[in-house]
């Protein structure tokens, strides 16, 4: 397994100080784990983006805080920003290598299906993570699925069909389906929920019609003023 690391320093700033350190491209992270006590840190956003880009977010990284301190640690959590989609936040937890860890991981499509692309079929992803059980050092960064099997609509991927390491413990039923194809609409069905569509529309705009403007009017004209209204009319 490559070995991945990340640096980090001590952070003092707390709440909204923080701040400062995000508009130089710093991002304060939280180190936690059992038998540790937490510590806040900063780590360099560009780090983290670059770290991301090339391992994704499961993976154990060893985390060095001013090449003193080294952790094994497991990222728990990522916050972004909803406007720039740019990370402001992380939660990095403390492993231990000879102690199985409980995590999800993530679920990557790959091939081409017949179903798909010959059929005019809809592909259909029933999970996009997996959760599993292993020792850190068997933790894959992803794990992969292959849809090239799925030649008809009756065909589907489960759980027991992915090639997963034997020392990976998977804590979901082996049965559940990961992937399938749907099949195309008919003309019929697409009429139908154009009609649909439009029977809604109707309803919407009717609701609307029923209710004449003087109506409005006049009940805004009957509604009882306040006291700072009837001074201002007098005046």
């Amino acid at each position: 397994m490559e070995e991945i690391i990340l640096k980090a320093t001590p952070r003092k700033e707390l709440g909204k100080k923080v701040n400062k350190g995000r508009k130089i491209g710093m991002i304060p992270v939280v180190l936690y784990g059992k038998g540790l006590a937490s510590e806040n840190l900063w780590i360099k956003a560009l780090d983290l983006q670059r770290l991301l880009k090339k391992s994704g977010e499961s993976v154990i990284i060893n985390l060095e805080i001013e090449g003193e301190k080294k952790y094994s640690v497991l990222i728990n959590e990522l916050q972004e920003n909803p406007v720039g989609g740019n990370y402001i936040h992380a939660d990095f937890y403390r492993v231990k290598m000879d102690e199985k860890i409980e995590t999800e991981i993530e679920l990557i499509f790959t091939g081409e299906s017949k179903a798909v692309k010959e059929a005019g079929g809809v592909l259909v992803k029933s999970l996009d993570k997996l959760k599993i059980k292993c020792l850190p050092k068997d933790l894959p960064s992803h794990i992969d699925v292959d849809i090239s099997n799925l030649d008809t609509f009756d065909d589907h991927i489960a759980i027991k069909d992915l090639k997963i390491n034997p020392a990976i413990e998977i804590k979901v039923d082996l049965e559940t389906v990961v992937a399938s194809v749907a099949p195309p609409r008919s003309e019929e069905e697409l009429k139908e929920l154009e009609g649909k569509v439009e029977e809604d529309v109707t309803k919407v705009e009717g609701v609307v019609k029923e209710t004449p403007e003087g109506e409005v009017a006049k009940e805004a004209a009957e509604a009882p003023k306040d006291s700072k209204t009837e001074k201002s009319e007098k005046k």
